[in-house]
């Protein structure tokens, strides 16, 4: 059992780890001669053996576990924590609703809900205006752990059927299953090695894609030739249609959608996770079986170079309505002729602005259109020429959503920001009508808290906005404890959200922080563009500006700084814990992203080069990764901050093999450093999850421990001594 220090006074018992040197008796981890030669550069890889599962790499994922948990184990508000994260969680949440027709005249209205504690969300329905709710499908029976979760949903046009998919221990394989929704019996229809689908009915089935069943390890082995089928209910999966394949392109996906009047099927491909190809055509609402050759013949190219995304917003009017980037940064919405659905033929329905323009919606015959103004959402309702017909007041700076139909006036609306609760509202697009639907019914306070958006200066010299959350009172002391949260990558907006798991932190005086980097989507492909390939180190930059900021306005200092972010955001936390340890006092790298040199040759990871470039494509790349890449820049004569690394043994996004790699990096360098004076000695541990993946679908419980376990780890090397009543 690790050791703790104590100091009493007559005002308060303040714990440190900081205050005397520690040393770590860390689980040995195999050092193998593997190199690789990368343009006549030789690069040691020490740690290649963690990459592939053995009896080797279980004994050192037990070793770790087992200290990583004597130190939690030995926090002494650990479990009071965890009491108060169950309270906190313990409040029915609800999933937006959206309906389906059950006859010619009615719609069934569907909607997840989480009693509080459930494992995994409900999916209700309700028949019939007025009705009482029915359980329609519970995930909680799929496992005894809440380890098999619900993934994809899809109502059939007529409302009789659902296809839903589910993945096992958080793995990204999915399985597909059909429900019968007046009687609630499953029918015979069972779809294997599902992957990055959707579920498009059409007819008497539905379109999904897959790969083929993988001949290595399932959690590691490369994906490629992703395929569309189309399944017929009531046959076996080896009768099914292969609609569409590219033997050519073996790294690419593709999806199939379908309008909601079943009249158009589109086909898009993506070659990374920003670009897509489009392609349309029209099908027969009538058609009984499909045949890969007559949809072939039917697509017609929308777009095809992959230098712009654009997604089909409605088919309105025998018009098609696209959200597109191309040639708009700030996104447009255009309408185009089927007939003639190239890029010169389309016509401006909504011209790119100034802010970007975040989705699109179409309900009642007019459009409810989401702009994401620096990172916080306004929304407006349009008609159907792009003339804009009123605002919808949101309550605060924060985050919203809509789901309606093209011929219902109808419509549910979600809002939510950092210290405001999920609430949806029932809405009428004609008359604006407004009215709760489903309230919040969390024991929480809001208004003994504030969030500010205030403005930092990122490394562009550019001013941006970083989300400051904090109980009301603070004092700009230089000494709050505050957690500083980024991501920065593939386009993606982090906007404000609620999270009853960061209550605790905020209750004991914490400052919660996002910062808007480069890279992500915020503002626009522009944006985005600014933080990738041979630009990404500018994420990191605007990350340590945010940071320095928060010193110099005397909100914190660098031995009250923890710094969190998942996926690609581990390997930006990774990158600068290394690049500045001198700024921070603990990091948090989640799920990262950290051999920048061989993450394009697991599961789907070669799909990121379009935003990070791979080390085998040029010297320029290969030697601009290497420069950042955490797992080869750790080095023995540095003092790191204290590191809490979380990884999944089920991830098959981005696989564990990074977490496991960086960590044994990372506490060899440490061995080396206590040869020094003075020893490091700030802890590094990992914690490993097992039966889970990269996040979703994740069991409450377990996303419980998770949080009980970093935010105590958390407290504690900040110096909190957390109260609760």
């Amino acid at each position: 059992m690790l050791t703790r220090t104590f100091f009493a006074s007559m005002l308060a018992i303040v714990f440190t780890t900081a205050a005397q040197s520690q040393r770590f008796d860390y689980p040995s981890a195999r050092l193998s001669d593997q190199t690789d030669d990368y343009f006549g550069t030789v690069v040691a890889d020490p740690y290649r053996w963690m990459e592939n599962d053995s009896e080797e790499l279980q004994q050192w994922i037990e070793a770790q576990n087992n200290l990583t948990n004597a130190h939690l184990d030995a926090i002494p508000f650990r479990e009071t924590l965890r009491k108060r994260l169950t309270e906190l969680v313990d409040y029915p949440k609800y999933g937006m609703p959206w309906m389906r027709a059950a006859s010619e005249n009615q719609n069934r209205l569907f909607y997840f809900k989480n009693d509080g504690l459930q494992n995994q969300s409900v999916l209700y329905v309700v028949d019939t205006p007025g009705a009482q709710p029915r359980v329609l499908l519970d995930p909680n029976t799929f496992s005894e752990d809440g380890t098999v979760a619900l993934q994809t949903t899809s109502v059939s046009k007529d409302g009789k059927y659902l296809a839903y998919s589910i993945a096992r221990s958080g793995s990204d394989w999915n399985e597909i299953f059909v429900l019968d929704i007046e009687t609630g019996k499953t029918l015979p229809d069972h779809l294997e090695w599902v992957k990055f689908s959707g579920i498009a009915w059409h007819a008497n089935g539905f379109f999904y894609s897959r790969y083929d069943a993988p001949e290595g390890d399932k959690l590691i082995t490369k994906n490629e030739f992703h395929k569309i089928y189309y399944h017929r209910l009531g046959t076996k999966q080896a009768d099914n249609v292969l609609v569409r394949e590219d033997r050519e392109n073996p790294l690419r996906n593709m999806g199939a959608s379908t309008d909601r009047d079943q009249q158009y099927i589109f086909v898009s491909e993506s070659e990374s996770t920003y670009g897509n190809s489009l392609y349309l055509g029209r099908i027969s609402v009538n058609n009984r079986a499909i045949r890969a050759a007559a949809v072939a013949r039917r697509l017609r190219s929308v777009v095809t170079d992959f230098r712009s995304e654009q997604s089909v917003v409605a088919v309105l009017d025998e018009s098609i309505y696209l959200l597109t980037d191309r040639d708009a940064p700030n996104k447009r919405l255009v309408r185009l002729d089927p007939a003639k659905p190239t890029p010169e033929y389309w016509v401006d329905v909504i011209p790119e602005g100034d802010s970007l323009l975040s989705s699109v919606s179409c309900i009642g015959g007019k459009f409810v259109v989401t702009y994401l103004k620096d990172a916080a959402h306004e929304a407006f309702v349009v008609d159907k020429n792009g003339k804009k017909i009123r605002e919808i007041e949101l309550p605060t700076l924060g985050m919203t959503g809509f789901s309606g139909e093209k011929d219902s006036d109808i419509y549910y609306q979600s809002f939510t920001s950092y210290t405001y609760p999920t609430v949806i509202y029932r809405c009428n697009i004609e008359t604006g009508e407004q009215k709760e639907f489903f309230p919040s019914e969390i024991n929480f306070n809001k208004d003994e808290y504030v969030t500010e958006r205030v403005w930092y200066e990122s490394s562009a010299g550019r001013k941006v906005p970083i989300f400051l959350t904090y109980k009301k009172g603070l004092q700009k002391n230089g000494n709050n404890p505050t957690l500083l949260y980024g991501y920065g990558g593939f386009n993606i907006s982090v906007r404000p959200s609620f999270s009853a798991f960061r209550i605790p932190f905020l209750e004991q005086g914490g400052i919660y922080a996002h910062a808007v980097l480069r890279g992500g989507g915020e503002y626009g492909e522009t944006w985005h563009k600014s933080g990738t390939k041979l630009q990404k180190q500018n994420v990191f930059d605007d990350f340590i500006a945010a940071a320095e900021f928060l010193i110099a306005e005397k909100y914190t200092s660098p031995q009250k700084i923890a710094i969190q972010g998942g996926s690609n955001g581990g390997l930006l936390v990774g990158a600068v814990m290394l690049q500045r340890p001198d700024l921070f006092r603990v990091a948090l790298p989640a799920v990262g992203v950290l051999d920048m040199l061989r993450y394009h040759k697991f599961t789907i990871g070669w799909a990121w080069a379009t935003d990070y470039g791979t080390s085998e494509e040029s010297r320029e790349m290969f030697e601009y990764l290497r420069k950042y890449s955490p797992l080869h820049n750790v080095k023995p004569d540095a003092k790191y901050p204290a590191m809490l690394v979380t990884t999944s043994d089920h991830d098959d996004r981005v696989v564990p093999a990074h977490s496991f790699k960086f960590t044994a990096a990372m506490q060899e360098a440490q061995r080396k450093n206590t040869d020094r004076n003075p020893p490091s000695d700030n802890p590094h541990f990992i914690r490993i999850e097992t039966k889970a993946g990269h996040g979703a679908g994740k069991p409450i419980s377990k996303v419980i421990d998770e949080s009980t376990d970093v935010w105590s780890f958390v407290m504690e090397q900040l110096g909190m001594v957390p109260q609760w009543r």
